[in-house]
């Protein structure tokens, strides 16, 4: 698979990783939490290229897709399942831990900001269970994986359904087939 858009990560293991995988992939490298400094780059970057954006599934990684997000709110997002990307001695959390297939799964699933987003409120989500109820995190929780969307709480859940257009009859599907 060639890559048109240039792939974001966190670390220097990362890049290696995906390098080892894809040998003509275009990567940058967030550094972590010195986001800041290396974020200049990446919006310079995208007024040239599609961002893809290759977190962690850890808050750190959220952390960063956020601020990414905000700068750069057409950038698209690549996910992994958490439990994909755990280190042999479960202590680490990376997406230099996962597997090839994974890796290549997660890359074939980019999703991309839709240019109108959905309309999708609190209270739909509410009447699915998805929200108010002491079931609801672990709903979302399963409808996120089915999703690939990333493991979010209530409200970044209702943002990005809404960002990639995501159809309540999606979501209602992804909970019938639980």
């Amino acid at each position: 698979m060639k890559f048109k858009e240039i792939v974001v990560v966190e670390g220097l293991h990362d890049l290696e990783r995906l390098k080892s995988i894809y040998p003509d992939i275009d990567v940058l490298i967030t550094n972590g939490s010195e986001i800041d400094k290396f974020l200049p780059t990446i919006v310079e970057a995208s007024k040239k290229r599609d961002i893809i954006l290759f977190l962690d599934p850890d808050y750190p990684g959220e952390r960063i897709r956020k601020k990414i997000q905000s700068v750069i709110p057409n950038a698209k997002h690549a996910f992994l399942k958490k439990d994909l990307a755990i280190s042999k001695n479960h202590k680490k959390v990376g997406i230099e831990h996962a597997k090839k297939e994974d890796i290549i799964e997660a890359l074939e699933s980019v999703l991309s900001p839709s240019e109108t987003t959905g309309e999708i409120t609190y209270l739909e989500l509410y009447d699915l269970g998805l929200f108010g109820n002491e079931n609801s995190a672990k709903l979302r929780d399963e409808v996120c994986l089915k999703l690939n969307i990333g493991h979010t709480n209530g409200k970044t859940f209702l943002k990005r359904i809404n960002m990639f257009n995501i159809s309540i009859e999606t979501i209602k599907n992804a909970l019938d087939k639980r």
